[in-house]
C-alpha cells in the first residue's frame, strides 16, 4: 500500500482557518466557564435536594464541550478520509501508548468515572488515605477538600487498582458513627436508650433517617456504635462530636463506666 505523506494528512496552511480555530477554542472555554459558574451558583442558592444534580452536571457538560471542540477542529486541520483517519488514529495510538501512557489511563478512567458516576461533585469519598468532599471532577483528576481544608488532587487512574468508598453516593446526607467503649458490667438496655435519645435530641439530626444503636461484646467490654444521619452532610464532624460529648455525659449519668479499647483490637471508623 502506498504510504500516505504528511502533506496529504494535513490541509494546506493557506486552507487552515486559524481564526475559526481560535473562535472555537474561545467559545468552548467561555461556555465551560459560564456553565461552571451558573451551576455552582444554582447548587449554592437553589433547592438543597437539587444541589448534587447541579454539581454532577459540571464535568459532563465540560466533557461534551471538549468533545464538540475537538470534532470541529480536526476537520479544519486534517484532510479527513478513511485512509488518512486510519493513519492518524494509528499514529495517535502509538504516541499515547509510549509517551502518555499514564495520562491516557487517567483520561480513560475519567470518562469511565463520569459515565458510571463513581464520584460526583458534592460526594464525600475516601480513596486510600484521602477523605473529603469532591470539589471538581476533571478529565484527568478530581480534587478533594479534606476536613483539614486541604485540597488534594487525585488522578482518575486510581479507580483501576483501588477501592473507592463513597459515603453518600449522590444522596443529600450520609451516615455518621460515634463509638463508645464500656465496661461489660452495665445495663445494656438502658445505655442503648440513652444513646438513642442523645442522637434524637441533636440539633444536627436528619429526622427522616433512622437512628441505630449497635452493640457488640468484645473481650475487653462492650462496643457501642451510635449511627445517625445529619441534616447537612457538611456538618458530619460537628454531628459526631455532638453525639460523642453528650453520649459520654449520658453514659456517666446512667452509672456505666467507659474503658480504653486496646489499640490492636479497636475497630476502625466505619460509616
Amino acid at each position: 500500500m502506498e504510504n500516505v505523506k504528511a502533506s496529504q494528512l494535513i490541509n494546506d496552511i493557506g486552507d487552515i482557518s486559524f481564526t475559526k480555530i481560535l473562535v472555537i477554542v474561545v467559545s468552548v472555554w467561555l461556555l465551560t466557564f459560564l456553565s461552571h459558574k451558573l451551576l455552582s451558583i444554582l447548587a449554592k442558592h437553589g433547592p438543597s435536594r437539587l444541589r448534587l444534580y447541579f454539581l454532577a452536571a459540571i464535568p459532563f457538560i465540560r466533557l461534551c464541550l471538549l468533545a464538540a471542540a475537538v470534532s470541529m477542529i480536526i476537520p479544519i486541520i486534517f484532510n479527513i478520509t478513511l485512509q488518512n483517519f486510519l493513519v492518524i488514529a494509528g499514529a495517535i495510538s502509538v504516541a499515547i501508548g509510549f509517551a502518555f501512557k499514564d495520562l491516557a489511563s487517567s483520561l480513560i478512567a475519567g470518562v469511565v468515572a463520569i459515565s458510571e458516576r463513581t464520584y460526583r461533585p458534592g460526594d464525600w469519598v475516601k480513596i486510600e488515605d484521602d477523605y473529603g468532599e469532591v470539589q471538581q471532577v476533571g478529565l484527568r483528576a478530581i480534587t478533594l477538600r479534606t476536613p483539614e481544608d486541604n485540597i488534594v488532587t487525585i488522578a482518575h487512574d486510581r479507580i483501576w487498582n483501588n477501592n473507592i468508598s463513597n459515603s453518600n453516593d449522590g444522596q443529600q446526607t450520609l451516615m455518621c458513627v460515634a463509638d463508645f467503649y464500656l465496661d461489660a458490667d452495665h445495663n445494656a438496655a438502658a445505655i442503648r436508650t440513652v444513646l438513642h435519645d442523645i442522637a434524637l435530641t441533636s440539633a444536627f439530626l436528619d429526622y427522616t433517617k433512622p437512628v441505630l444503636v449497635i452493640l457488640a461484646e468484645v473481650p475487653w467490654g462492650s462496643h457501642y456504635k451510635l449511627k445517625a444521619y445529619p441534616f447537612d452532610m457538611r456538618d458530619q464532624f460537628e454531628f459526631i462530636s455532638d453525639m460523642t460529648v453528650r453520649g459520654k455525659l449520658g453514659i456517666r449519668e446512667a452509672g456505666a463506666r467507659e474503658v480504653q479499647a486496646p489499640v490492636m483490637i479497636q475497630a476502625p471508623e466505619q460509616r
